[in-house]
């Protein structure tokens, strides 16, 4: 039996049956991606036997003439409580291929005008008791994505027991990538460090597995590609690769019961019809593919704030950093307020424990940021019963009554945004309550940054008011960690190409004082953070009298700083070693690179191919005669030349490119 092809414009969908087995394609527009799904007889990892009708799939990168297979045959499947859609699998049908043709537009991010162009096809299975089982399957330029569907009208619950997904990366390839938090009072929250280019099949250190993002390249290097997952939703959890790779092939793996103090059930329930969230492999011929790549945000919902105009990126003056009690004391928020007006600073956060604020109280606060055009934002704790953390105020945001009237009080108050901390859970009553927060607060018109969180899944797309998220061992582990410092230097060269890639990160940069445990990094690799990682709120984490002690070029660049963007483009670099990227603000660009290692680096940087044709005004900031000092100059330039940049150990640079 042989069915049908079906043929799309140029785009061809081969479907072939014999013996049991068929194949399914779908390419990219441009034709160097290809998903293929394959439904046939399939060994299990770690088991000799064959199973028949199981769903696996591949993909393939590069020309034509030269594509190769780049994952491997990877298995699909789920198990739900009252049905199995691993084994006995049988096929339906397939919809056209269709193509996704879409621009949308970001307030904060990588750019301001996304493009979302890809080719998708749907298939309709059925398993043994006859339960649908539909696969969506997309291609775009930078990568493909398949998730799971299950159609019909049930309002039963149903439970998965077990995703059986997994990735077949090549034997040798290199992997960047981090283990997955225990669950603890402060965890799961992200924030551990990124391995540094280890062998596939490389077991994680502890029993809770690898995280999302996972940053992978061939042994050719000529394929870098980027694991993750976009719009994990409510209606499902999000989840994590399990710590080995039996037969190399890495599995997803459900969150852990004890998450979040052991709230909420580890597997997600639904009622019918049921869409999971997107498995995403970003995929490209250098790393410069992943970090340029919006197809988290592609995949995820459309934008549920219909005026986004009071969504407001900006810089953040922040004392928590220097001085972990300020934020209860009222006179110490209005010498940061201050700063904050003295450098045209958008914001101002007050950090935990303000309901117990001395000299003063937060009406003080905001009253004296009104009168001083700064806005302000309130720390608050996510509890709830999802942690035991006692700062205040909590129990503020879990329930939906207490939450609506808070978020109205706080519109009322004049209050612009909030931080919410210690959430700890990827299990679906997690990611309800990251929904809800958000939800209410878009209606009230407030803004969020997360904290003790999850990594983010494309939500900025669907609640613009989510500026930022941590997910990150940022700069507040200078107070906390003492191998922080050294591990530093290389992992902000690695993060740009995996967790900052996904969305928004709160890493609170240029912290020049050096806390409990002194930083290795130069002022100058500091000053750059505050470019190469994108967040829409930028939280600068030093006192006030450290920014005005600078000299004048990088005091001045911080005043001016922009931290929304109209795009974004690789430059040069390699994760563990070193980076540099372009960054454009209408016409002005402006470029932010750090070197990991502890030796000097000269680099040479051509910008043909992101400049426009034309001159330019250079102005560069960068490693002085030490690591505390800063050398600066300006001069003209013409877009075809060569820039050259000398960097210190662990140093860095920043430029401001401006059209002449």
């Amino acid at each position: 039996m042989k069915l049908p092809r079906l043929f799309c414009g140029a785009l061809v969908l081969a479907t072939s049956l014999h013996a049991g087995d068929a194949n399914w394609q779908v390419e990219s527009p441009n034709g160097e991606l290809r998903l293929v799904v394959r439904l046939g007889e399939i060994a299990a990892a770690g088991e000799p036997q064959k199973h028949p009708a199981r769903l696996s799939f591949r993909v393939e990168h590069g020309p034509a003439a030269t594509r190769a297979v780049v994952l491997g045959d990877s298995p699909l499947g789920l198990t739900l409580g009252d049905q199995d859609f691993r084994d006995g699998l049988q096929f339906v049908s397939a919809d056209a291929v269709r193509t996704v043709e879409e621009n949308y537009l970001m307030p904060h991010g990588k750019r301001r005008v996304c493009r979302n162009t890809a080719h998708a096809l749907t298939l309709h299975f059925r398993n043994r008791q006859g339960a649908a089982l539909d696969l969506d399957l997309r291609a775009y330029h930078d990568g493909v994505a398949f998730r799971y569907r299950l159609p019909g009208a049930d309002p039963a619950r149903h439970t998965v027991q077990a995703e059986h997904t997994g990735f077949a990366l090549p034997p040798d390839a290199r992997l960047w990538l981090q283990p997955s938090d225990k669950p603890g009072v402060y965890s799961p929250g992200y924030e551990t460090y990124y391995e540094d280019g280890i062998a596939a099949g490389t077991p994680a250190p502890t029993d809770q597995g690898w995280a999302f993002p996972v940053l992978f390249r061939t042994a050719d290097a000529k394929h870098w590609g980027l694991i993750t997952e976009a719009n994990a939703t409510a209606d499902y959890c999000a989840t994590r690769l399990a710590g080995t790779a039996a037969d190399g092939v890495y599995r997803v793996r459900l969150p852990d019961p004890e998450e979040g103090n052991g709230h909420g059930p580890a597997e997600p329930t639904s009622a019918l019809p049921w869409a999971m969230p997107w498995r995403v492999i970003i995929l490209g011929p250098s790393p410069g593919t992943i970090v340029e790549s919006t197809l988290v945000n592609d995949l995820s919902a459309s934008s549920a704030v219909t005026d986004p105009s009071w969504i407001r990126p900006g810089r953040v003056a922040w004392s928590w950093w220097s001085d972990q009690a300020s934020s209860r004391d009222g006179a110490k928020q209005k010498r940061f307020i201050d700063f904050a007006a003295e450098m045209g600073w958008e914001y101002v956060l007050v950090d935990a424990n303000w309901p117990i604020m001395d000299n003063g109280n937060i009406h003080d606060v905001i009253r004296h940021a009104r009168e001083k055009g700064v806005g302000v934002l309130l720390w608050y704790n996510s509890g709830g019963p999802n942690n035991v953390v006692t700062e205040k105020p909590r129990d503020s945001l879990f329930y939906p009554a207490v939450r609506r009237a808070e978020l109205k009080q706080l519109r009322d108050w004049g209050v612009k945004g909030i931080k919410v901390d210690f959430l700890q859970s990827d299990k679906q009553a997690s990611l309800a309550l990251y929904r809800d927060i958000l939800q209410d607060a878009a209606e009230f018109g407030i803004m969020v940054n997360f904290h003790g969180c999850t990594l983010p899944r494309g939500w900025s797309r669907t609640y613009p008011n989510l500026m930022s998220m941590e997910a990150v061992r940022g700069e507040e582990n200078y107070l906390f960690e003492a191998t922080f410092p050294e591990r530093a230097p290389a992992q902000n060269t690695i993060t740009p190409f995996t967790r900052n890639a996904v969305g928004p990160m709160d890493y609170t940069p240029m912290a020049l004082g050096h806390g409990r445990y002194p930083h290795l990094t130069t002022y100058a690799h500091e000053l750059a953070l505050t470019v190469l990682f994108e967040s829409g709120w930028v939280h600068f984490a030093d006192d006030a009298d450290v920014y005005r002690r600078l000299p004048e070029a990088p005091k001045r660049f911080i005043q001016e700083l922009p931290v929304a963007w109209d795009d974004t483009r690789f430059v040069a670099g390699y994760p563990g070693q070193s980076v540099v990227l372009a960054r454009r603000h209408g016409q002005a660009w402006y470029l932010a690179g750090v070197n990991g290692r502890d030796q000097p680096l000269e680099q040479t940087l051509d910008l043909t191919g992101i400049l426009p044709a034309g001159d330019y005004e250079f102005s560069l900031i960068a490693d002085g005669a030490d690591a505390t000092q800063f050398a600066a100059k300006t001069q003209p330039i013409a877009s075809r030349d060569l820039l050259k940049v000398t960097l210190l150990p662990f140093g860095g640079f920043v430029a401001k490119l401006t059209p002449r």
